[in-house]
């Protein structure tokens, strides 16, 4: 019997199997849904054995019973025209009623962070959500939570779209869902189920990777990591605590904490939370405290206040005006990935304890071994970096180099929402078989060390959701990754490239497709604020392909290359209207957030197209000049002047500008087959 971290983890989500007494539905049919405009619409939940369930929405009723289990499913005519708003009733020995249903698209959106990202956090966010009214567009978004095992119910809320409303809504969700409404003239609910961070196996069922032997293989590992995770972790934490004693480095409280935590700061340094401490003029080593003041407004009074606190090398203890409200100490700490890491909540202030005006946050860190490292602090998913003071309370001397080589390093703390399958487990498998138009998904991130597995991990994926669902091959439209770090100087291998062209291939699966986004991204923010794009091309795929309208949807896409005299030839799909080189912008983006740019280094500088590169039969990569020849490109350089292959965007931030005269950039491509990077990198 396995017993572990996820277990306790996890956030428990009630079975409909396990409800009795009652008519129940799953917590997706509830006010404000939107309903799938389809012959055959599934409506389900839970009562008593054999108990009669009558179902009503719009004129239209079908009845059924509930099994031996307890479970009871049906079905709905929802293909007339009438949109509603209308109200469905489940009548059996109770009666529920369910207000304000719309019949339209429903499209499920998923992911990692990027569609985790809100719209309140994009670049234009205070105006686009103060004109987001739209009693047509709706989101339901999936709580977060894990699970070793298939869940039959999840929690969560529809919601419908609005200034006080839309701010939290997935934002490529949000443009994906507002572009259909605004061309359909129809309601559009998006089923928002994502979790920054997470890699695409956690998002796939355990019998699904179970046929393949490296994932079957990586899944076993995991679970018996997590098994022996326990013994590791005291193993440590009685290391640590005699390292400790013996090199006089434990805690001994020397400051009263009242006055540290609400009285004066004179004498106090100001610091930002945004690196070292130590840097601050601070300890390496001992006890600081940190200190701001924060104002809350009367809408928040009696309201938790979630916050995170991203501390490597050291233990806090935080104090809300005066009253400790966490603590974490070297005898609890559950290991190196403790989810302190920046965005993800560690605690909250009881909501008992918030009151408008201002209050006082304190932070006693306690550093053995330092130094003590901040990278960032967030109260209701607000920056909080700026505006601390800091004081030491003590200082330990420096450790010697014999001190420092011997400090235990605490195990890796398993986190459920990496594991494979539990992810699916409870926020993708409740929701089967709500009937659904499509997905969109934006992943990736979290597997580009291991892209060339991805070749078989998201492809894996989109067809056990597919074949799960029961509604054959629905539409399946993904984000490439963006572009993101620093701009190469040299051509070369590349994981994110490698991972790029992994999604690519999943475009041999039917009814997929791709919003490539070279040129959105942020060089220094994997998170970067134009979410406008990519929904919006996302949306352009889905009304293409699935509505009928004739228009383009894709940039250019690589169909072949061949050599002629010294040059390679490229043909690319999805010209749309002719191959176009766009003006090298003079500067690229940094970071969205403040608009910091740095000027743009051409690396052909004569080059009509920039992002080419080639190599000859050695194998080396040069940079390469290029120019439009009708719907093709020709490639070359002077320093190969027998070039065998051709690659274009191949790097995590390349400087490129082909696109068509839709205005779709070009995806990346390399014409070789030389061994991936990634190659030998497993789950």
């Amino acid at each position: 019997m396995r017993t572990s971290l996820l277990a306790v983890s996890s956030i428990l989500c009630l079975g409909i199997t396990s409800l009795k007494a009652e008519v129940k539905l799953p917590a997706i049919f509830s006010d404000h849904m939107v309903l799938k405009r389809a012959a055959k619409v599934p409506v389900w939940g839970s009562a008593d054995p054999g108990e009669e369930i009558n179902v009503t929405l719009g004129g239209r009723t079908t009845k059924t019973k509930a099994g031996d289990d307890g479970t009871w499913r049906t079905e709905l005519d929802l293909s007339g025209e009438e949109s509603g708003p209308f109200e469905m009733e489940v009548n059996g020995k109770n009666r529920i009623k369910v207000t304000d249903v719309l019949i339209g698209d429903v499209w499920l959106a998923s992911g990692q962070s990027n569609m985790e990202y809100p719209l309140k956090g994009t670049l234009d966010a205070a105006r686009e959500i103060a004109g987001s009214a739209n009693p047509q567009l709706r989101q339901f978004l999936v709580k977060k939570a894990t699970s070793a095992t298939p869940l039959g119910e999840m929690q969560g809320t529809w919601t419908v779209a609005g200034p006080e409303t839309s701010g939290n809504f997935s934002a490529v969700a949000y443009y994906f869902g507002k572009t259909l409404q605004n061309e359909l003239k129809r309601p559009v609910g998006i089923i928002h189920s994502s979790w920054g961070g997470t890699p695409v196996e956690a998002w796939t069922s355990g019998e699904a990777l179970a046929t393949v032997p490296d994932l079957k293989e990586g899944h076993q590992k995991q679970l018996d990591s997590i098994d022996a995770y326990p013994g590791r972790n005291a193993a440590w934490v009685e290391r640590f605590g005699k390292w400790l004693g013996e090199n006089h480095r434990e805690d001994k409280p020397a400051t009263e904490v009242t006055a540290c935590a609400t009285g004066p700061t004179e004498g106090w340094r100001k610091v930002k939370l945004d690196g070292k401490l130590a840097d601050a003029g601070l300890p390496q080593s001992g006890v600081i405290w940190l200190r701001k003041t924060i104002e809350i407004p009367p809408s928040k009074e009696g309201k938790a206040i979630p916050f995170e606190f991203n501390l490597k090398k050291g233990f806090e203890t935080v104090y809300w005006n005066g009253e400790e409200v966490q603590r974490m100490t070297w005898r609890d700490y559950p290991g190196e990935n403790f989810p302190r890491r920046f965005g993800k909540v560690i605690g909250s202030v009881p909501g008992e304890k918030v009151k408008p005006g201002t209050n006082t946050v304190a932070i006693r860190v306690f550093v053995p071994a330092g130094p003590a490292t901040i990278l960032g602090v967030k109260f209701s998913d607000t920056d909080a970096s700026d505006g601390w003071s800091a004081a030491a309370e003590s200082e330990l001397p420096p450790l010697t180099p014999e001190q420092a080589a011997a400090v235990p390093q605490a195990p890796v703390t398993p986190e459920p929402q990496h594991a494979a399958c539990h992810l699916f487990n409870a926020m993708i498998h409740p929701l089967i078989p709500y009937a659904i138009k499509g997905v969109i998904w934006y992943q990736g991130e979290a597997n580009a060390e291991r892209a060339f597995q991805y070749r078989t991990s998201f492809p894996l994926m989109i067809s056990d959701w597919r074949r799960r669902w029961g509604q054959g091959d629905f539409p399946f439209y993904f984000c490439q990754l963006a572009n993101y770090q620093d701009k190469p100087t040299t051509p070369g291998d590349c994981a994110w490239a490698e991972l790029r062209e992994a999604q690519s291939l999943a475009l041999k699966l039917p009814n997929t497709g791709q919003a490539v986004l070279i040129d959105v991204g942020d060089a220094k923010d994997i998170h970067p604020r134009n979410k406008r794009t990519p929904g919006e091309r996302l949306a352009a795929i889905a009304l293409a392909k699935d509505y009928g309208v004739k228009q383009a949807f894709s940039g250019p896409v690589f169909r072949s290359a061949g050599e002629e005299n010294g040059r390679i030839r490229v043909s690319f799909d999805h010209a749309d209207g002719g191959l176009v080189a766009r003006p090298v912008p003079e500067t690229y983006v940094l970071y969205s957030k403040d608009n910091t740019v740095a000027p743009t280094v051409r690396n052909s500088p004569g080059s009509e197209i920039e992002g080419f590169a080639v190599c000859g039969e050695d194998g080396k990569w040069v940079w390469a000049d290029a120019r439009i020849d009708g719907e093709t490109v020709v490639v070359w350089s002077e320093k190969v002047p027998k070039p065998v292959a051709v690659r274009y965007g191949w790097a995590n931030n390349p400087t490129l500008n082909l696109c068509n005269r839709a205005g779709f950039p070009a995806a990346p491509f390399r014409s070789d087959d030389f061994p991936a990077v990634t190659r030998n990198t497993r789950f």
